[in-house]
C-alpha cells in the first residue's frame, strides 16, 4: 500500500497505459480520478477501480476542461498529492513536411499544452501544501527518436524538457517532477505509430526492442507507482526509460 492516502488524477486514464497506472495506483492505496475526453470510459474505470475513484471527463488542450478538472478534484479529495500527465495523440507515420497543420496542432496542443495546462491549475495548489509528485509520461520518442513521427518526436522531447525544468524549479518547493518513457506498447495509440498493424511490421518494431516485447500498461504502473511514491522521495527530474533496452 505505498500510496496510501495519497490522492491522484491520471489525464488519459480510461484506456491504455493511463489505464494500467491507475489500476496500479488504486491497488496501492490511492484514491484516483480517472480523467479522460472518454468520458464513459472514465466512469467505468472508476467504478471498477473503487476506493473513492471518480471519473472526470475532460479535454486536457482546453484551459477551461483543465480548470474544472482540477477543481472538481481538489473538492471531490480535498488534496490532490499525484499528478500524471498521460493523455497523448500522435500523427501517422508521414515525412515531416507532409503532416498536416491540422495534426501539428492537435499533437502540440494535447502533448504539449496540456502539460502547461495541468500545471497552470494544479500546481498552485500543491505549492501550497509543499508537497507534490508530478509524473508525465513522455516517451523514447523523445530520446531516440524513430524516421517518419517528427512532430510527435519532438512533443516528448519538449515534455522531457520541460519535466527538468519544472523540477529544478519546483524542488525548492516541495514538489517532485519526473517523466517516463515508454517504447511502443499494446495500447490503442500502437497502430497509429507503426502506420498499418501486421506481423511484418510488428516484427520490425520488436526487433528494435532487446527484451523483445512492446510496453505493457501494468509496466507504465509499476514505474509510475515509484516514482510517484514517497519512496522516490530523493528523485525528481529524471526521465525514466521503461523501453526493455531501446534507448541503449
Amino acid at each position: 500500500m505505498r500510496l496510501e492516502g495519497k490522492n491522484a488524477i491520471v489525464t488519459g486514464g480510461a484506456s491504455g497505459f493511463g489505464a494500467g497506472i491507475a489500476k496500479k495506483f488504486a491497488a496501492e492505496g490511492a484514491r484516483v480520478m480517472v480523467a479522460d475526453i472518454n468520458a464513459e470510459g472514465a466512469a467505468a474505470l472508476a467504478e471498477e477501480l473503487g476506493n473513492g475513484a471518480v471519473g472526470q471527463a475532460v479535454d486536457v488542450s482546453n484551459d477551461g476542461s483543465v480548470s474544472s478538472m482540477a477543481a472538481h478534484a481538489i473538492m471531490a479529495f480535498g488534496r490532490v498529492d499525484i499528478l500524471v500527465n498521460n493523455a497523448g495523440v500522435t500523427h501517422l507515420p508521414a515525412p515531416l513536411d507532409e503532416i498536416s497543420e491540422e495534426d501539428f496542432d492537435r499533437v502540440l496542443a494535447v502533448n504539449v499544452k496540456s502539460v502547461y495546462l495541468t500545471a497552470r491549475h494544479l500546481v498552485p495548489h500543491m505549492k501550497a501544501n509543499k508537497a507534490g509528485a508530478i509524473l508525465n509520461v513522455a516517451s523514447t520518442a523523445g530520446v531516440s527518436p524513430r524516421p517518419r513521427l517528427s512532430w510527435y518526436n519532438a512533443s516528448k522531447g519538449w515534455m522531457i524538457t520541460a519535466t527538468k525544468s519544472m523540477a529544478v524549479e519546483l524542488a525548492p518547493l516541495g514538489v517532485r517532477v519526473n517523466a517516463i518513457n515508454p517504447v511502443a506498447g499494446e495500447t490503442p495509440l500502437l497502430k497509429s505509430f507503426m502506420g498499418e498493424d501486421t506481423p511484418e511490421v510488428r516484427a520490425k518494431f520488436l526487433s528494435t526492442i532487446p527484451i523483445g516485447r512492446f510496453s505493457t500498461p501494468e509496466d507504465m504502473g509499476n514505474a509510475a507507482c515509484f516514482l510517484c511514491s514517497d519512496e522516490a522521495s530523493m528523485i525528481t527530474g529524471v526521465a525514466m526509460e521503461v523501453d526493455g533496452g531501446r534507448c541503449i
